[in-house]
């Protein structure tokens, strides 16, 4: 006796057609683990921009040549941390107070908030330069900072500065100036010193323009764009060379 197709049993059905099924479990499958993959690049991201690397636009000209307006660079959040900052350092960090004038918020609709958001969240757009500033560290904690020697040079601990860094044209300060930085601060300079708001613009703030070290982001690195401005941010190491340690206090 021959069995017809519709007195078959359940299980034999279901063996006659095993080709039904495959394509919904594949296609479960792909999007499980396409989810998967997003979620685990989303936290990745999140870890690194959290407490490795982070990126930063360039929106003024006070560090010119070295950075440009409309540069991105990349910072290591490793320093301060694991790893000790140092005298030449490019140090991204929040405004202590009063050195960024006012900015009027710009106008967004709904949608394009909602992706910078999420695209800021995920380390993909830097966050927002009106609340950070980019400067070179030129004094450590305790260091005597002063300008001008009689070479017309900022000095560290008594040790005249060479910059080649600077801006052609400017000078190392238009601004005399003598400081002793306070414990757990920075005095930081622009590289491009006849257009920055740094540390000598603040003489007579708390801490006598230092910034607190606790407002660093981090050292930026490396330039990422644009594309043909692409390099490694080096510290110019060769510029303190003589310059004593601090003294003990």
């Amino acid at each position: 006796m021959i069995d017809h197709p519709e007195s078959a049993s359940p299980q034999h059905r279901s063996e006659a057609h095993p080709a039904r099924q495959a394509p919904a479990s594949r296609g479960g499958s792909w999007l499980r683990e396409t989810v998967i993959i997003l979620i685990g690049a989303l936290l990745l991201s999140l870890i690194i921009k959290t407490f490795l690397v982070q990126a930063f636009f360039i929106p003024s000209a006070s560090m010119e040549n070295t950075l440009e307006i409309g540069d991105r660079v990349l910072v290591s959040k490793l320093d301060p941390g694991p790893f000790e900052l140092k005298r030449g350092d490019v140090v991204v960090f929040k405004d202590p107070g009063g050195w960024l004038p006012p900015v009027a918020a710009a106008q967004k609709s709904k949608v394009r908030t909602v992706i910078d958001d999420a695209m800021t969240f995920v380390g993909l757009l830097p966050p927002d330069s009106g609340e950070h500033l980019i400067k070179r560290v030129i004094g450590l904690p305790g260091d005597k900072v002063a300008c001008c020697d009689d070479a017309g040079r900022v000095t560290v601990n008594g040790v005249g500065l060479h910059e080649p860094q600077l801006k052609p044209g400017s000078v190392p300060s238009e601004v005399p100036f003598s400081i002793t930085v306070p414990a757990h601060s920075l005095w930081v300079m622009g590289d491009n010193r006849q257009n920055s708001r740094d540390s000598r613009g603040h003489l007579g703030d708390p801490g006598g323009g230092a910034i607190p070290e606790a407002n660093v982001v981090g050292v930026a690195f490396a330039r990422v764009w644009p594309v043909d401005r692409m390099a490694l941010l080096r510290n110019p190491s060769a510029n303190f060379a003589g310059v004593p340690a601090a003294p003990s206090p």
